[in-house]
């Protein structure tokens, strides 16, 4: 630590910071209850005497004579403290006890004086009080303060004494707590640098059957690596069949430039080849558009009625393609269903649905949007066709999933991964029913019957806008 830092205690290492938080509390609490007996122990004795010059006065002011001399010799030596009788010139008319002939006090005044300073190591340590008699002339008692100086002084370095040592003490400990508690935190911070250079597989080492923070910090960054491994693999399982997928149509791409390219051509030929080329090109851009709408982040927000999306798409595509769409059956039993995702990613969902029944199915393709419970808004879709093989059922919700006679028709298996991460990522659920069978992603985050015949029905359930937005 340079001289820079030890200024600025925000730099220090947090081991040192709290520390040095500990140390200075333990000091403002030992100097507090130090100052606190030290004043208790000063008014018990300043008590004491000023009770032992009470009772010299009370006894001696009857005593002395309008002379100014004590007339019981007896009464005022057994008091055993020093006393005069001064003039108001200063003159000592009579004293006892240990007082002399010169005055005690050599100022003039009434009331209670201390000659020398607190705490003073001098023997002339008196304290003194002053009353009047007649004829001008003062009493003066005295009681020595130097006993309870020097205890003063010695309470005053025993607690400096048990202060330091009980400073240094708590310091200690207080180091020894902060390493056993940051040590685990300095143990994460080197797992986690192991993990930075590519141990991807490593997991934090968190101590079994304990549940502090520290423990939980650690849970919580094992729960985040695997989140983060689990990305990861899906990154590089999406990057393989990515380029698995666009593989096909860019050889075929080269094939056919290829084979245009072996002799030469007339114009009508070469039309025929770019139509072909573009048809190939057209294929490409879809598959590209499906990848990235596949791999695209959360659902961005925003509200849609879904029922009023599923009515717009329809009757597009009733004016786009009158012959297409004669044979679909649209039922809207909700007025109202709205959903916590955009219009355009309802729309995406719906227009992958269409185009698989469409591709995939035979009509008449049947639409239905309802609330079959509080807080969730279903819409299936379903055909006459004979639906997907069982073996196909369980992954068909998966990347590049088609079946084999389905290859040779337009499409990338990606249509039902899309709507299904759509639907997930929003809080709802895709799911595939057929026959019986029943496949749904993810499983069991709503618990609700499905209602369907034997054909396939592809259902998609998500929560109301209101429950997302609580």
């Amino acid at each position: 630590m340079n001289r820079a830092n030890l200024v600025r205690p925000r730099r220090w290492p947090l081991r040192a910071r709290l520390v040095a938080g500990f140390s200075v509390a333990t000091l403002v609490v030992l100097v507090a209850a130090g100052a606190f007996v030290y004043w208790r122990v000063d008014f018990a004795l300043d008590r004491a005497l000023d009770t032992e010059l009470a009772h010299g006065v009370s006894t001696l002011g009857p005593i002395v004579g309008d002379d100014g001399v004590a007339r019981d010799r007896d009464a005022a030596e057994a008091i055993g403290l020093a006393w005069q009788v001064v003039d108001d010139d200063g003159t000592v008319v009579d004293h006892g006890g240990p007082a002399g002939t010169t005055p005690m006090l050599v100022t003039s005044g009434y009331g209670k004086h201390d000659v020398e300073a607190r705490l003073s190591t001098g023997r002339a340590s008196y304290r003194i009080r002053a009353v009047g008699l007649a004829h001008q002339r003062r009493l003066l008692v005295g009681v020595r303060r130097d006993r309870e100086d020097e205890a003063l002084r010695e309470l005053l370095l025993q607690l400096v004494v048990a202060g330091l040592g009980t400073l240094l003490v708590t310091a200690f400990v207080g180091d020894r707590l902060a390493r056993a508690a940051l040590r685990p935190v300095e143990r994460y911070r080197q797992q986690a640098a192991a993990i930075a250079t590519g141990a991807a597989d490593l997991r934090l080492e968190v101590p079994a059957g304990r549940d502090d923070e520290v423990t939980r910090l650690g849970h919580t960054f094992n729960d985040m690596l695997a989140g983060l491994e689990r990305a990861l693999e899906r990154e590089r399982q999406f990057v393989a069949e990515a380029s698995h997928e666009l593989r096909t149509p860019l050889t075929l791409l080269t094939g056919r430039i290829q084979l245009a390219r072996r002799r030469r051509r007339t114009s009508d030929e070469h039309e025929r080849i770019l139509d072909e080329l573009a048809i190939d090109l057209d294929r490409l851009a879809r598959l590209a558009d499906q990848l990235l709408q596949v791999g695209a982040g959360p659902v961005g927000g925003g509200e849609s009625d879904l029922a009023q999306v599923v009515a717009r798409v329809v009757e597009e595509r009733r004016v786009a393609d009158p012959a297409g769409a004669a044979g679909w059956e649209v039922e809207l039993l909700a007025t109202t269903t709205p959903v916590g995702i955009a219009d355009h990613e309802a729309e995406r969902v719906l227009a992958n649905l269409l185009d698989n029944a469409v591709r995939h199915g035979a009509p008449p393709v049947r639409l239905v949007v309802d609330r079959p419970g509080p807080g969730w808004v279903r819409l299936t879709v379903s055909d006459a066709g004979a639906g997907m093989p069982p073996a196909l059922l369980a992954t068909a919700t998966q990347r590049f999933t088609r079946a084999e006679e389905a290859r040779s028709r337009t499409g990338a298996g990606l249509g039902l991964a899309l709507v299904a991460g759509i639907a997930e990522r929003a809080g709802g659920q895709l799911r595939l029913c057929q026959d019986g069978q029943h496949v749904a992603r993810p499983d069991g985050v709503v618990d609700l019957d499905c209602d369907h015949g034997a054909g396939l029905t592809v259902t998609v359930l998500l929560p109301t806008a209101a429950e997302v937005t609580d």
